[in-house]
């Protein structure tokens, strides 16, 4: 009958006695109830929240007390009041302080909540990730066009392009008023012939490869915006290759060969579209698509490339070295 009683107390106490347990030194408002620091209810709106805390804080502000143990009284005060304030205006932390209040058997997992949320980045990570793409943006496109700038002024210097842009100057007469402006220095002169060519090799000739005019398509932001429109491209063409060439058997066109080629030698399209349109028509002739000619064109070239290495002069030399002295070695002296 005693023991009884005991459950029936102890039934009792749980039920209408808060335990201490309830609150956690260290997280939200410590030992104590925020709502009850800031004298409002769980059922309070935020506006009147707010409004309690500013009629708290005018009252309690260090500033308004003389002597330093007023002062110092009144800045504990001042603290707790704001931290209830911090904790209950914001929907997301008073809900996880509510869940605490409701649920004070989950011990650890109050602790995850409170500094899941304290630990979190302030800013919107959407921001981020916009002003991250922007900059790397930026830097892509002003890095893009500084290389094709040191591109162009390279290419001016190659006789190839440089004796053609020469020869388009010479036809429409855009380098006479140099020769005729008599008060031009020789130099300036130079510089300013240079920026002629320069212009005619970067708007009248087709360059390609590495060397070609960098795209706004290139850019980190557009293409995000075209990756929709990319993926449905890669899916239908590869679609269509499953379909019409492996399930049909349909020959390939001058297109498909080309991919196939390009494949074969394992190189980008950058790569690929630079070289000259007669070598990929040998290509095309040599019927390098397919897997056992370009294997044997391979064998081919690697057999020409071990000739030619083996009647250089300087390869000879090396190889002699090779014999005498073996591969070097580095040697590290601790004394």
């Amino acid at each position: 009958m005693m023991l009884f009683k005991l459950i029936t107390l102890g039934l009792l106490l749980a039920l209408f006695i808060q335990p201490a347990w309830t609150f956690i030194d260290g997280l939200y408002c410590g030992m104590n109830n925020c709502y009850d620091v800031l004298g409002v209810t769980r059922d309070t709106p935020k506006r009147e929240i707010a409004s309690k805390y500013r009629q708290l804080a005018r009252k309690t502000h260090p500033d308004l007390f003389k002597t330093d143990e007023e002062k110092e009284k009144a800045a504990e005060k001042f603290r707790e009041i704001a931290t209830a304030y911090e904790i209950l205006k914001d929907d997301e932390s008073r809900t996880d302080y509510d869940y605490m209040l409701d649920n004070p058997d989950e011990f650890y997992s109050h602790y995850y909540r409170y500094y899941r949320r304290r630990m979190a980045p302030r800013v919107d990570i959407r921001i981020v990730l916009a002003v991250t793409i922007s900059i790397i943006s930026g830097i892509q496109y002003f890095t893009s066009w500084t290389r094709y700038d040191s591109a162009i002024r390279y290419l001016v210097t190659v006789p190839k392009y440089r004796l053609r842009a020469q020869q388009i100057a010479k036809e429409e007469k855009l380098l006479d008023h140099l020769k005729r402006n008599k008060k031009m220095s020789k130099d300036d002169a130079r510089q300013e012939e240079e920026k002629i060519l320069r212009e005619i090799v970067r708007d009248r000739m087709d360059i390609r490869g590495g060397y070609a005019k960098p795209e706004w398509t290139d850019v980190l932001w557009v293409q995000l915006v075209l990756l929709p429109y990319t993926l449905a491209t890669w899916v239908y063409w590869y679609g269509r290759w499953f379909w019409k060439f492996t399930l049909l058997g349909h020959e390939y066109g001058t297109e498909e060969k080309l991919y196939l080629i390009r494949r074969n030698m394992g190189i980008s399209r950058t790569q690929f579209d630079a070289m000259e349109e007669h070598t990929k028509e040998d290509y095309l002739e040599m019927e390098l698509w397919k897997k056992d000619e370009f294997a044997e064109w391979k064998r081919q070239q690697e057999e020409e490339l071990k000739l030619k290495l083996a009647n250089s002069a300087q390869h000879k030399q090396y190889r002699r070295y090779m014999k005498n002295h073996g591969p070097g070695r580095m040697y590290f002296d601790d004394s």
